[in-house]
């Protein structure tokens, strides 16, 4: 079998790709292995100054616009002023592990962000969506469980990995129902998924003010984590290989932590139909968003 690399990625000439969070971690590297094989690549970043940063580093056509996913007024406008095609979109943005904090709607900042946010940009976006749509999730899903009783972590103790699993849940749980749309549609548009592995990016970004923990953790993660580049490399298979719509892509080493990205498993609850379907009503609820209608015209 032939390993994929960023080498594997075909010519991208013609073709757009926009990755949100694109400014730093595995979103940064993926930006810049399809701008490298000539995509246009547009990188949706919270703050324009960091993505700028980020775009000077790429080589290629690379564009910076401002998307916040944890303000649903933000990811309205980006969808607004955003008439073009588009081949790929990777909705790979996330946090982790954050003190409890609330998105400008009121969500628990880990579920508005990681799956609201997105849901209600690709749904935006789908009309002009013409290949595919790629959701970044994590390992960490198989620890999830959708509590619909209290999404929003408003009744409960606060639990930081508990709300994290439950978001990286609720991103295969949407790719499958996208996808399950989408072939009812009729449309050609693929909903994939990827997770990767174990990679040492930024998500432990908001433990700077406890460098002493920060660097703990960053020392224990960089003895077994792959590099940015490599952890990329699911989400890019994800992107171009050719992998059935509502496949799950992650890496091929031990526990799935580190190697070549393969087809994976995915936990009993992130194969439950119904479920999918439940929360895709709840999440149009919660964000006003609904499945396009012209979805089914995407060429």
């Amino acid at each position: 079998m032939t390993t994929f690399t960023a080498d594997s990625i075909p010519d991208m000439a013609g073709r757009t790709v926009v990755v949100t969070g694109a400014n730093s971690g595995i979103g940064r590297a993926a930006a810049r292995a399809l701008a490298a094989k000539g995509a246009r690549v547009v990188l949706a970043v919270r703050d324009p100054a960091k993505g700028h940063a980020a775009a000077r580093a790429m080589t290629g056509d690379v564009e910076v616009r401002r998307l916040d996913l944890a303000d649903l007024r933000s990811v309205r406008a980006f969808a607004e002023t955003y008439a073009e095609p588009i081949d790929v979109l990777i909705n790979n943005a996330g946090l982790m592990v954050p003190p409890l904090g609330r998105t400008a709607d009121g969500f628990e900042l880990q579920f508005g962000t990681n799956h609201l946010g997105h849901f209600a940009l690709t749904n935006l976006l789908l009309p002009q969506i013409r290949g595919r749509v790629v959701t970044v999730s994590s390992s960490g899903h198989r620890a999830g469980r959708i509590d619909f009783d209290d999404l929003n972590w408003e009744r409960r103790p606060y639990r930081a990995f508990r709300a994290y699993a439950q978001s990286k849940l609720a991103n295969l749980l949407f790719t499958a129902e996208l996808q399950r749309r989408l072939t009812e549609a009729g449309s050609p548009v693929l909903a994939t998924a990827a997770h990767p592995g174990m990679s040492a990016t930024n998500l432990l970004g908001h433990l700077e003010r406890d460098r002493s923990l920060l660097h703990r953790l960053q020392t224990a993660l960089s003895r077994f984590a792959q590099s940015d580049a490599d952890g990329a490399l699911p989400t890019l298979y994800a992107a171009v290989a050719d992998v059935p719509g509502g496949n799950y892509v992650g890496p091929d080493g031990f526990l799935e932590g580190r190697g070549s990205p393969k087809l994976v498993g995915r936990s009993k609850a992130a194969r439950d139909g119904a479920s999918a379907r439940r929360l895709w009503t709840v999440s149009e609820q919660l964000t006003g968003v609904t499945f396009p209608a012209v979805a089914s015209n995407s060429v």
